[in-house]
């Protein structure tokens, strides 16, 4: 096994809602006080380079290297520059989100991490002017049942993803069997998604149920990785069956992709008459959501986004489960005899269900507790061979309380919600702004 290694670097995505402090409703794109209005502001004072969609400004590049971008309901996105560590990782993004905070106040927006937007419904949200959002609207449209939450997903969903390396064809193949196996279980020890309208209706994540009613073909497990054998020649044959959504013509506009794997584009072309490039192929990978997004690095992107002062569990839980490989191992060994038939099944449970799940005969919650063991053994491996600060080791700490009571962050969100926040707004937003 490849031994943990200060070339395997830490990369952090933290997506929130901007949204108005009284009501939770999400920020609008244009106006005074609109998300535009926000990066103008951000490229003014903050330096850096600005990002366009069809002559509309979407985002941010930072003189550090990160990206302030523009989700389609207006969510902002934060991509930290890759980090050696994680406790790096984690105060890079804490110390942006707090400047954006304090950015935000000025135009009397709150920054609001977690999973999914609490107050707005999907006739509520502002969209962004993307080039790639009606062409991908239409597509889910098109699934019918299938696709009938995409929309939601594109315009109401928050996460907290997590870049790892892989250093060889082999470690790729242990690290991704390993995370694809791990996903569900994670995704459902760190459900935190319970209001949609601000109501609650008996779902701890209504993020990971949109999911499942967005495009099966391209979201959820990556089945091929879920073997003992799996190899990047599998997964690329599962990649080039999938379809694209959207492909960039000649001129350079974005064009609804036909219905039919990649790899018949290979042979046959566009409809354009243009042949795929590299760069199509790296437009494809990025239209697949899966658990763990396979492209040049691997993306973690199961589980919702925590609120802020728990942002450092997900970035610790897998790299400490990734980066140190007796602990890679274990995982591996407690969940390989699952078969794809029962994690499917867990999958579309878990967001209802959280720690109750169960999973092949046995109770996630469980299984839970031993990644979160197996992870802080390996942060504590990685701290010991000074690849860590030593602070990282209490980065799951807030992980023990749920596992100990059963209690997630969405039921304690719930819980909240119905008691001291009277279900208010206002009390929602103050507790959980950043």
């Amino acid at each position: 096994m490849a031994p943990a290694t200060a070339a395997e670097r830490i990369g952090l995505e933290i997506e929130c809602g901007v949204v108005d402090p009284q009501t939770g409703l999400a920020a609008p794109y244009r106006g005074r006080n609109g998300m535009r209005a926000v990066l103008e502001t951000v490229l003014a004072e903050w330096d850096g380079k600005a990002q366009f969609d069809a002559g509309e400004m979407v985002g941010v590049e930072t003189a550090a290297g990160g990206l302030i971008g523009l989700e389609h309901g207006g969510q902002l996105e934060y991509s930290a520059p890759p980090a050696a560590d994680v406790a790096t990782a984690v105060n890079d993004v804490r110390l942006t989100l707090r400047r954006l905070s304090e950015l935000l106040r000025r135009f009397d927006l709150a920054l609001l991490p977690g999973g999914y937007l609490p107050f707005d419904r999907i006739e509520t949200v502002p969209w962004v002017p993307l080039s790639r959002s009606p062409l991908m609207r239409d597509h889910f449209n098109g699934l019918g049942e299938a696709g009938s939450h995409g929309a939601r997903i594109l315009s109401m969903s928050t996460c907290t993803q997590v870049h790892l390396d892989h250093l060889s064809e082999d470690d790729f193949a242990q690290k991704l069997r390993m995370q694809a196996a791990a996903s569900p279980v994670i995704a459902a020890l760190l459900v935190n998604s319970p209001l949609y309208g601000g109501r609650l209706d008996g779902l701890l994540s209504h993020r990971s149920q949109d999911w499942l009613l967005t495009d099966p073909r391209r979201c959820g497990l990556v089945r091929p990785a879920l073997r003992d054998d799996v190899g990047l020649d599998a997964v690329v044959d599962w990649a080039l069956d999938i379809p694209m959504i959207y492909y960039q013509d000649r001129t350079g506009a974005l064009r609804p992709a036909p219905d039919r794997p990649f790899s018949s584009l290979l042979q046959n072309g566009f409809p354009d008459g243009t042949q795929p490039l590299l760069s199509a192929w790296a437009t494809h990978l990025k239209q697949i959501w899966t658990h763990v997004r396979i492209r040049h690095t691997l993306e973690m992107r199961a589980a919702d986004g925590p609120a802020y002062e728990n942002i450092q569990v997900v970035p610790a839980l897998w790299v400490g489960l990734s980066y140190h490989a007796s602990s890679r191992a274990a995982a591996w060994e407690l969940l390989r005899h699952y078969s794809v038939a029962q994690l499917h099944a867990a999958t579309t449970r878990f967001p209802a269900e959280g720690l109750r799940t169960v999973l092949g005969g046995e109770r996630v919650r469980e299984l839970a507790g031993e990644l979160v063991r197996l992870a802080r053994e390996g942060l504590r491996a990685r701290v010991a061979a000074g690849l860590e600060r030593p602070e990282v080791s209490a980065y799951l700490d807030p992980l023990d309380e749920v596992l100990h009571t059963g209690k997630t962050f969405a039921e304690q969100c719930a819980d909240r919600w119905e008691t001291d926040l009277r279900r208010d707004p206002r009390r929602y937003v103050e507790l959980f702004r950043v």
